[in-house]
């Protein structure tokens, strides 16, 4: 299917896989989508500044650079965001179709529906869009697909109108008429307000005139707050409502002058927050942040998981504010006369942004339009380059492009080149697994788990999904014979962990497993275990992970991520399977505290104590209650007379005897050396690099230690 992507100061338009439907997602065949000239045109405008100039205005992606730095070494960082920037990224977040298929778990649509859809990554300029059930909402009869592609645009302007609360026959005044501000001041209109715009461009100021409002003031020739003052007999508006797009301080400041004592100021827009006091103090004015579309706006449970707030409780949520404004529109109260000219093709969609480049007047918005092509809806495959001859390396399919896949395992599977070569990419948005398939010279890339599953050519499927897939995908490739490897955990589910025993019980010689339990490959590990072979007494081993604190709305703590006990402590269980070379375990112990704040899950901050048939004692110490600034694992082994500290994996001690530590520049957690091991076992015949008796182990300790801090 054809999308838009941003890239180097351009939009171009590019062949990707088109979605699947998600089971709580409806499928959208676009046939007009909006693009919004003030927020996509600073994204366009962004993608085509140097490096330098992207970081001094966005210190925030500098940090998180910094962190990638530390945590995977300055050369990947580079490669990462030079392959990121170059791949382009996808954009709009406002369109309107026909439903062409529904998730497993959606009600309340049929195919066929024409709807009106919003959402950022979401509500893409793309043919075929994959859009949750709360970013959708059916278009009124007297409403078309052109207007209907305005629904994110006008929610947004219909949340700062509610923050505003505007009463019959108050005075408003709203500063900036792009858009925006024009829907605005329609709606304050239909509210019985008498409307006056702020706008430096007197076309605007005619347009919204001919559109309802009752007075329009050039800043630039004459004082607009002596002008509100005139106009509301001294005392100034009811409210205000900032619509305009600077980087000024000032916009704010004189919204306070304007306004009368106790009025509101809210905020739409994205303006310089330098607040002087005495403007808004003396008046006692409430100033409002307007979010977005409205309640539920950035709450994933109510985007993604379809999760709705009761109307008696949350009147108008940012779904019920897209199906209101589309009312507004289907009774004429919102018109878009001299809004827009004809509708850009996809095909076209870079002469429309270009459009938007020219100097002198620009319209208020851009509408695409998309002819209904039927290949747009099996594209599930878009090929990069042919196939290579069969070689004597590892080709793989990658399954989920997450950031930990891209940040980790695809460069070391480049620097590990003579033994893998990447075959395709699949992602549950075609943008992504084009963008990777890209930057990393697959032959192909997909929506479509089944393409790599049926793949003659893949021998070895790496899963790196969010966890609540991993068994169930795991068991796929499977049962279709191919070598998996599946990032951590294994599962999150005791009836398919049942499963995939089940599986090897029927086929002993079945396909090899591979769980990325990397910390057993760890250089520092490796040593640890290279002075233990050979031991004469049970070890103990203290495990403490200072874990870091994670927000229990993150996606780690919900039904995808299982916990951080499930998600990552399983981690350190293998790594305790991996010192007692495999023995057996006899018990577990588990205790976790009751921390007073609700901000803490009981997965969260735990002791575990898993014993071994060789009399072996192992304990994590797993907690959320450290500073950050404390290193973030550290463990101590007792055997055999010696002490062996490991320090954050930069750094192992080893006390009782002549026995050397080992030291490096940065952390060394045994992911390269994973895939070196299973390189061994795949090329050169090598026993499991993890056997599936040790690997069930681990999961079945995590299910036992998630039992007993659940029930503690």
């Amino acid at each position: 299917m054809k999308q838009v992507l941003i890239k180097g100061g351009n939009a171009i338009v590019e062949d990707v896989p088109a979605p699947q439907v998600s089971p709580k997602n409806i499928l959208v065949q676009v046939l007009n989508s909006c693009i919004s000239v003030g927020t996509e045109m600073a994204g366009v405008r962004m993608s085509g500044l140097p490096l330098y100039q992207r970081a001094l205005r966005q210190p925030e992606n500098v940090k998180r650079v910094l962190d990638m730095v530390r945590e995977q070494g300055l050369q990947k960082t580079i490669d990462r965001v030079t392959g990121k920037l170059s791949a382009g990224s996808a954009t709009g977040y406002s369109a309107a179709g026909v439903v062409i298929a529904l998730g497993d778990d959606v009600t309340g649509f049929a195919i066929g529906d024409r709807v009106a859809c919003a959402g950022a990554g979401i509500a893409n300029h793309a043919e075929i869009i994959d859009v949750p059930v709360n970013l959708s909402v059916k278009l009124p009869e007297e409403v078309g697909t052109d207007l209907g592609s305005t629904v994110t645009l006008g929610a947004i302007a219909m949340q700062g109108v509610r923050r505003s609360q505007p009463t019959l026959g108050e005075t408003f005044v709203v500063v900036g008429l792009g858009i925006l501000g024009q829907i605005t001041a329609q709606m304050l209109s239909a509210n019985g307000c008498r409307v006056i715009g702020v706008e430096l461009d007197s076309e605007r100021i005619k347009l919204a005139l001919a559109n309802g409002m009752d007075f329009g003031v050039d800043p630039s020739s004459e004082s607009y707050i002596d002008r509100v003052i005139a106009l509301t007999d001294g005392l100034g508006a009811d409210g205000v409502i900032i619509t305009a797009a600077t980087p000024s301080h000032q916009v704010v400041s004189d919204a306070f002058k304007a306004s009368r004592k106790k009025g509101r100021v809210v905020l739409v827009g994205d303006v310089g927050l330098n607040l002087n006091r005495g403007d808004f103090y003396g008046k006692e004015i409430d100033f409002l942040i307007s979010t977005s579309y409205g309640p539920g706006r950035y709450d994933a449970n109510y985007e993604e998981g379809g999760q709705d707030y009761p109307l008696p409780y949350v009147r108008w949520t940012e779904n019920r504010n897209m199906q209101s404004y589309l009312k507004l529109i289907a009774s004429g109260r919102v018109r878009f006369n001299g809004f827009f000219d004809k509708p850009f093709a996809i095909d076209n969609a870079r002469d429309a942004y270009e459009s938007l480049k020219v100097e002198g007047r620009k319209p208020l918005m851009v509408l695409l339009s998309y002819p209904q092509r039927p290949e747009a809806v099996t594209g599930h495959r878009v090929e990069m380059k042919a196939a290579a001859p069969k070689s004597q390396k590892i080709r793989v399919a990658l399954a989920g492009a997450s950031s930990f896949a891209q940040g980790m395992h695809l460069p070391n599977m480049g620097l590990l080149r003579k033994d893998y070569e990447l075959r395709a990419v699949m992602s549950r948005t075609g943008a992504n697994a084009k963008a990777v398939a890209t930057q990393n010279q697959a032959a192909y890339c997909t929506t479509d788990y089944e393409e790599i599953l049926k793949d003659e050519q893949v021998d070895l499927v790496m899963i790196t999904t969010r966890h609540d897939l991993h068994g169930s995908m795991v068991l796929q490739s499977l049962r279709a014979g191919k070598n998996t490897f599946v990032e951590k955990p294994l599962t999150l589910s005791e009836t398919e962990l049942a499963e995939i025993e089940a599986f090897y019980a029927a086929n002993p010689n079945g396909p090899l497993l591979m769980v990325g339990f990397n910390r057993r490959f760890a250089p520092p590990v490796q040593a640890i275990q290279e002075t233990l072979k050979n031991r004469m007494t049970p070890l103990i081993a203290n495990y403490r992970m200072n874990a870091g604190f994670v927000p229990r709305d993150s996606w780690l703590h919900g039904p995808e991520g299982g916990g951080r006990n499930l998600g990552e402590a399983c981690h350190i269980y293998d790594l305790f399977n991996a010192l007692t070379n495999g023995v057996a375990v006899s018990s577990v112990h588990a205790a976790a505290i009751n921390a007073s704040g609700k901000q803490w899950a009981r997965n969260d901050n735990f002791v575990a104590t898993v014993k071994y048939a060789d009399g072996s004692v192992c304990t994590l110490t797993y907690t959320a209650l450290g500073a950050k600034s404390y290193p973030k694992e550290r463990m101590e082994v007792f055997a055999d007379g010696k002490v062996f500290t490991l320090d954050d994996y930069k750094a192992v001690d080893i006390q009782g005897g002549k026995h050397k530590g080992w030291t490096a520049q940065a952390p060394q957690k045994g992911q390269l050396q994973e895939l070196e091991a299973l390189a061994e076992t795949m090329l050169r015949g090598k026993s499991w690099p993890i056997s599936l008796a040790e690997q069930i182990a681990a999961t079945r300790i995590a299910f036992e230690v998630e039992r007993q801090i659940s029930a503690d």
